[in-house]
């Protein structure tokens, strides 16, 4: 049977040890299952880099850093990321990719915790650091666990869905972030907090639905050259950010940075050179595709960071907009790269073909910082909408399609190097770009106010003198007219010259993509090219094995197709090879009628099939010596799977199934013991599967069967009685009875009423007599709110949407209804 013998072949693996799951590729369903937590694993790290885009000004600002913080807060996750990709590459081919991307999640958390809690410019970039070291896990392992479940041309598919949390990540994290900095009481670190449940529901579906076969292999991690490529990057890095500040671009600290970092790369290529798993195989880059494809990355990486961090000190430095309208002015940028990426990927599916896709990015990338770079405090906005949604264009069509075809071009085992060789390059572009052009654009800026002070008249130009000597991030709003127009159309014209300044290096990508070969997209994805390696050797392995089995003449080779197999009709007559025989037996030793026994290989296919008789008996025939795996099913027991080991005589081999159990109860009230009649019963595994509901009868009664023996969760919930649930254990035989007492809740509920009638989206907080907040609640057009669930005694009514109103009142029995809320304006 198709759904039996892969989830057969599943299970034994994972038990066994064996070293492949199942060759069949994975449904659409199943892919989204195992996507799902990592989609929102890359939510929660994108959202944290992009929320707080719009609100660096202030953060920057309330911290007391000028623009060398406001860059490093950038560059700093950025370096992290950077540094430490190639290491999460390299060990995801060596060890299980599920830890290591849950191991990035909490990394993540960590980081984003400490952020939230700085008191300074340098506590906020040692959090951000942090930060860094999970997004980098996180952009790595996304890419290659994708790779190994999905083929190559199906991959643009779901890379579609990767660009669609990108940009909705994007989209959503500068307008939350602009929201949360504007509003008074939340304030900018809960920017920093926000995406900490986010990660931390990645981390829990992940648990649940990320199942990939752990590939057991001695781990050697080349540790001497994960240090050498980090501090070459790191030192290159802490160069380009003073350089121009701390010290002039030709200088001696110059000199000893750049040739430190020289001396270091070499001896990281030296080192690789000897490493038994090198952090990046330096044979990679004999593929011209791989070669090509990084140096293209690099520039991307350039084009793509410094071309879009700064946008959030444009809108709210040169054009005055707050941190939420900021977030908003840039949704045609992440709209181009949404249609882009998910567009793109769907054709690519459908077609096979995506070298037209880069060129067509790469032309779009750059006539989009080009126009870019024309822009001023003042010009027209849908000038400036029109330039951003063509350089998000090119980025989508860009990014995701350059590792896509490096992944396309290598084996299995150097996926997640190669995935990490392309993540790094941009990583590592988009880390120099900022820090250079952050340098670049704060002398641009300071070079455009000297120049035009001399409008000014001589009070204002002392007073300008201030500003732009403070060293710190200027607050317009408290700026004369007169000097922050001044001041605006400094910023509008130094961040332009960023773009002219990027556009070339741009161009740059769209040369090197010219030189890339394309190659036929596979049709296999990594863990099924690996799986058919692994059978391959396997068949290699049996067939050697062959000549020394026992006996006179040949005996028939193992591995053949299902349909050649060895012929067995319902009662288990087979026509030959060797016997496989026995009982299948339920509890008690109970003969079990009718059950269905199928023989498979270790690689999958199936070799025979019986159907046990009335005493239970059956038999099968393997094709000769070996291991097989052997499954057993029949209605009312839990399927069992078992391995055999076959030699050259008769191997006799009794199944036990497991019967299923049943449970039963009583759903009651706690006050009185009266029957609730139509509660609803959810029964759930440890993992919290659902395995069965029911709804109680008139006498609260209900019952389930055929669940399966062991610890389960009993959740009852009926209209006016609190929820509960419960752990229970289930025999192994027999029905399990329980009895359930709910508590009775009470309720509150009512209408805000204004002048004028019913008022909508007022806000209603309930306390309870301690001072806790027992919920809040925003009416809807008919100005009706409700809280349910609720314990008898003292609670306080705080509605607020005109001047707040708080009102005292006593719960008991099924609740207060009608407990309107009558608000009005001051003085009415």
């Amino acid at each position: 049977m198709a759904t039996t013998t892969p989830s057969g072949v599943r299970a034994h693996a994972k038990h066994g040890g064996g070293s492949s799951d199942s060759t069949a590729p994975m449904t659409h369903r199943q892919i989204m299952e195992a996507l799902s937590g990592l989609l929102l694993g890359m939510f929660a790290a994108i959202l944290s880099s992009t929320i707080v885009t719009n609100a660096l000004p202030e953060i920057v600002s309330d911290l007391g850093g000028g623009q060398s913080a406001y860059t490093w807060v950038v560059t700093s996750s950025l370096l992290a990321m950077t540094a430490t990709t190639p290491l999460w590459g390299k060990m995801a081919d060596l060890v299980s990719k599920k830890a290591l991307v849950q191991i990035a999640l909490i990394i993540f958390v960590i980081g984003s915790v400490v952020a939230g809690l700085a008191q300074n410019p340098g506590m906020l970039i040692g959090a951000r650091v942090i930060q860094g070291l999970g997004a980098g896990g996180l952009a790595a392992l996304a890419q290659i666990i994708m790779a190994a479940m999905i083929s190559p041309r199906e991959r643009g598919r779901y890379s579609g869905y990767l660009g669609a949390t990108f940009a909705v990540a994007t989209v959503g994290g500068p307008l939350l972030g602009g929201v949360i900095t504007d509003t008074s009481w939340l304030g900018w670190r809960w920017c920093l907090y926000v995406g900490v449940p986010f990660a931390v529901t990645a981390l829990l579906v992940l648990q649940k639905t990320l199942k990939l076969p752990l590939v057991r292999r001695e781990v050697k991690v080349d540790w001497a050259g994960a240090f050498f490529i980090t501090a070459a990057v790191c030192l290159l890095l802490i160069w380009v950010t003073f350089a121009d500040d701390k010290y002039a671009w030709l200088s001696w600290q110059t000199g000893v940075m750049v040739g430190g970092s020289v001396l270091l790369a070499l001896i990281f290529l030296v080192v690789e050179t000897r490493a038994s798993e090198p952090i990046i195989p330096l044979r990679l880059f004999r593929n011209r595709t791989i070669t090509l494809a990084s140096l293209a990355s690099l520039f991307v990486g350039i084009a793509m960071f410094a071309g879009t961090v700064y946008f959030s000190q444009y809108f709210q430095l040169a054009r005055g907009k707050s941190p939420t309208m900021s977030g908003v002015m840039t949704i045609p940028m992440i709209g181009g790269l949404f249609v882009s990426s998910t567009v793109s990927g769907l054709i690519i599916t459908k077609t096979g073909r995506w070298k037209s896709w880069l060129l067509a990015g790469g032309v779009l990338l750059t006539a989009g910082l080009g126009l870019l770079s024309t822009m001023r405090y003042d010009t027209p906005y849908w000038h400036i909408a029109v330039f951003m949604a063509l350089l998000g264009l090119g980025v989508g069509m860009m990014m995701q399609n350059l590792v896509l075809c490096t992944q396309n071009q290598v084996a299995p085992t150097d996926l997640g190097a190669a995935s990490s060789v392309v993540t790094f390059f941009r990583s590592l572009g988009g880390a120099v770009g900022v820090s250079v052009l952050g340098s670049v654009m704060a002398t641009r800026i300071s070079h455009y106010a000297e120049d035009t002070i001399g409008q000014l008249s001589p009070k204002e130009q002392a007073a300008a003198a201030q500003v732009s000597g403070g060293g710190s991030i200027p607050d317009m709003d408290l700026l004369p007219p007169g000097i922050r127009e001044w001041l605006e159309s400094a910023y509008g014209h130094g961040i332009a010259d960023i773009f002219l300044y990027v556009a070339p290096v741009a161009f740059l990508a769209f040369l090197v993509t010219l030189f890339i070969k394309e190659v036929p997209l596979k049709t296999s994805g990594a863990l099924a090219q690996a799986a058919e390696e692994a059978k391959e050797k396997e068949k290699e392995k049996e067939q050697e094995a062959v000549p020394a089995v026992a006996g006179a003449g040949p005996v028939e080779a193992p591995e053949q197709p299902a349909a050649a197999a060895p012929a067995s009709d319902e009662a288990g007559n087979s026509a030959s090879g060797v016997p496989v025989r026995g009982v299948v037996r339920g509890d008690g030793g109970a003969a079990v009628a009718g059950a269905a026994v199928t023989l498979i290989s270790l690689g999958g296919r199936q070799l025979g099939r019986s159907v046990a008789q009335d005493d239970g008996s059956y038999a099968v025939d393997a094709p000769g010596a070996g291991s097989y795996v052997l499954i057993a099913s029949a209605d009312g027991y839990q399927p069992q799977a078992s391995t055999v080991v076959v030699n050259d005589e008769t191997v006799s081999y009794d199944v036990l199934l497991s019967g299923t159990s049943g449970l039963a109860g009583v759903v009651r009230a706690a006050d009185g013991g009266v029957p609730v009649k139509d509660a609803m019963v959810v029964v759930t595994d440890v993992r919290g599967d659902l395995m069965a509901t029911a709804t109680t009868g008139e006498q609260g009664e209900f019952s389930l069967a055929e669940l399966v023996p062991g610890t389960v969760t009993v959740a009852v919930s009926a209209e006016g009685f609190r929820p509960r649930a419960l752990p229970v254990e289930v025999g192994g035989a027999g029905v399990t009875r329980v009895e359930v007492g709910l508590e009775a809740g009470a309720r509150v509920q009512g209408v805000v009423r204004a002048p004028h009638g019913p008022l909508a989206d007022a806000r209603v907080t309930l306390v309870d007599g301690a001072g806790n907040v027992v919920g809040t609640a925003t009416t809807g057009p008919d100005g009706a709110y409700a809280f349910t669930d609720l314990d008898a005694g003292e609670y306080t009514v705080i509605a607020t949407g005109y001047p707040p109103v708080a009102t005292a009142l006593t719960v008991a029995g099924q609740g207060v209804d009608g407990h309107d809320i009558e608000l009005a304006h001051p003085g009415e």
